[in-house]
């Protein structure tokens, strides 16, 4: 049974037709009913479907002749490449897909390198064969370029119509090897968890692919990494609902229905075992998920705060990645500071805390983690500029960097190294591929956080893309900036960056916030600073009455009267004065132009 197990997942590039051909092989495998048939059936959350972006992996089971495909569809944009990676550990192959129209890019870089690591057997594809714009020579030796592979090895198809996708499933048995059972301890139970989901209704659901052994329904189980025991509710697979099963067996992927109350109890990455016969050694996980960014998160009324606390709750079960911490601000009250994968985690999370619970969210300026020296040598990680100790205690700042590849035309080249050394970034090794090229880069992750790749896409017509990976933190010269309101500082807004580029920030800073902010009854002063130091000022325009409007001639003193009580009345007013700050205040740093 073991020889006729295939198991594999698709990887590529954001937006080059993974999700499509998984449609496909669902259809010609029978395993969807047309009649049920849509497009884009393994992306189960609507936000999936609207952004035409996979955000979770999804595992589902196809038959095709003899054989039991089990496919697993991945996420392609960056900020979702450690889905990618659990995706890779659970399989022995995987389909390269790549659109013929746009040819390599950036995260098919990255994901075959990743395929690569896992020693796993590579099916190259080329999608969208028939678009008009498809350029079928050139995608076709930049991947024999890039795989070292001949010209018989790639497969051409057209996912959208359905030509040639009964080639891939008929590559898919003939190379893709089946699982391997270790020769050592065969029986010992030893089952990989590669993904785990809260469901209201039924607990803690373990997408788990087998390696060794046998889980039967009702099984008492153990997680290795943390000691947890739990009971093995139902078991089955996924095609592309749950059908239960009596047991999953051997080469296998499928679900595991537990008692466990927390998707925290069942880490990601650890290996499940029999509480009665436990297995002598675990298997080799994943790396834990690294965090790059962190933003503040508040209800935009203060008195829905515990609403927003059970709704970060409730999304941290179903995703592993997220952590939260409460945070206090003076303008915003009581919120939380998240930690997301990226701007697109972000922008997901916020958008589902919107709409599945009905909540309006202010997100405050996002910013990376530091590394803070101080005098006594003693170092600290902050998360947000308003956590920075005062300045004569800090010996040092580092702030992240990350190592980075860029593909483009070769056209663009200089274009791209510009924007590199713009953003305080050092252009490294340029590697050509065909019609393509590779710059490969390091640079500061606080200045890619932003308008990067907005700014990438713009200068190369819209087919750079972009790739990175932390590096680690480096000591620079870093300070605070912060920004006043009518002479009050607003700490949501204060924010950490190079003293090279504080000015330039204020200065763009305090002209947007005089844009958002609405007029008052007095003028408001709009200012950056570092520490004492003012950098940039911006005043908005108090409303004036027209105190004369009823003097009819007479003598000038009495209109110089009327205005200097106003003045006076503007000036007693701006004491007691407070400014209202609307949300899109503290969304000015999400684009900085």
């Amino acid at each position: 049974m073991l020889d006729l197990i295939r198991n594999f997942c698709i990887i590529a590039h954001i937006d080059h037709g993974k999700s499509t051909l998984a449609d496909r092989l669902l259809e010609l495998t029978k395993t969807v009913d047309k009649r049920q048939m849509k497009s884009q059936l393994l992306d189960k959350m609507d936000l999936e479907r609207e952004k035409g972006i996979t955000i979770k992996l999804t595992p589902v089971r196809m038959t095709y002749k003899d054989y039991r495909l089990n496919l697993i569809d991945t996420p392609g944009h960056v900020d979702f490449s450690y889905e990618v990676s659990r995706s890779l550990a659970a399989c022995e192959g995987a389909i390269v897909v790549v659109d013929a129209s746009q040819g390599i890019e950036a995260q098919t870089l990255a994901n075959i390198q990743l395929a690569l690591e896992h020693n796993l057997s590579l099916i190259p594809v080329i999608n969208k064969i028939d678009l008009p714009a498809a350029d079928i020579e050139s995608t076709q030796k930049q991947i024999m370029s890039l795989l070292n592979c001949s010209e018989e090895d790639i497969l051409k198809v057209s996912a959208k119509t359905g030509q040639g996708v009964n080639q891939v499933l008929e590559t898919i048995v003939n190379k893709i090897p089946a699982p391997q059972i270790s020769e050592t301890n065969p029986d010992d139970l030893q089952a990989l968890i590669f993904d785990s989901y809260y469901d209201d209704y039924r607990g803690v659901v373990l997408y788990v692919r087998l390696i060794n052994g046998q889980i039967n329904q009702s099984d008492n189980l153990l997680m290795m990494a943390n000691q947890t025991k739990a009971l093995a509710l139902e078991v089955g697979y996924l095609s592309p609902d749950m059908v239960k099963t009596k047991a999953l067996n051997s080469g296998e992927i499928g679900y595991i229905i537990t008692n466990l109350k927390s998707s925290a109890e069942a880490r990601v990455g650890d290996t499940i075992t029999l509480q009665a016969k436990p297995a002598q050694k675990a298997l080799i996980g994943y790396k834990p998920a690294k965090v790059y960014i962190f933003a503040g998160l508040f209800a935009s009324d203060s008195s829905y705060f515990e609403a927003l606390k059970k709704a970060l709750n409730k999304l941290a079960l179903s995703d592993s990645t997220l952590i939260y911490e409460v945070e206090k601000s003076p303008v915003l009250g009581h919120g939380f500071r998240c930690g997301f994968l990226g701007l697109l985690h972000l922008d997901i999370t916020t958008e589902r805390l919107k709409r599945e619970y009905d909540l309006e969210i202010i997100v405050s300026n996002p910013s990376t983690s530091y590394e803070v020296e101080l005098t006594n040598k003693e170092v600290i990680q902050i998360k947000s500029a308003s956590e920075l100790p005062e300045a004569q205690k800090i010996e040092s700042i580092s702030e992240p960097w990350v190592e980075g590849e860029i593909v483009c035309q070769q056209a663009h080249v200089g274009a791209v190294i510009q924007l590199i050394t713009q953003a305080r970034g050092l252009p490294a090794d340029i590697d050509y591929m065909q019609n393509l090229t590779v710059v490969h880069f390091t640079a500061p992750l606080s200045n890619l956080l932003t308008d990067f790749y907005d700014n990438l896409k713009s200068q190369t017509s819209g087919y750079g893309s972009l790739n990175y990976e932390l590096e680690g933190f480096r000591i620079e010269d870093l300070v605070r900036l912060d920004f006043y309101v009518a002479y009050e500082i607003v700490e949501a807004l204060s924010l950490i960056c190079h003293r090279s580029e504080a000015q330039k920030l204020g200065v763009s800073v305090v002209k947007r916030l005089k844009d958002i902010i609405p007029r008052q009854q007095f003028k408001v002063a709009l200012q950056a600073a570092i520490g004492g130091k003012i950098i940039a000022r911006e005043d908005i325009a108090s409303f004036r009455k027209d105190v004369t409007a009823k003097l009819y001639g007479g003598d000038i003193t009495r209109r110089m009267k009327l205005l200097e009580k106003q003045k006076k009345g503007k000036a007693k007013m701006k004491k007691i004065g407070k400014v209202d700050l609307p949300p899109a205040t503290f969304t000015v740093l999400l684009k900085k132009e």
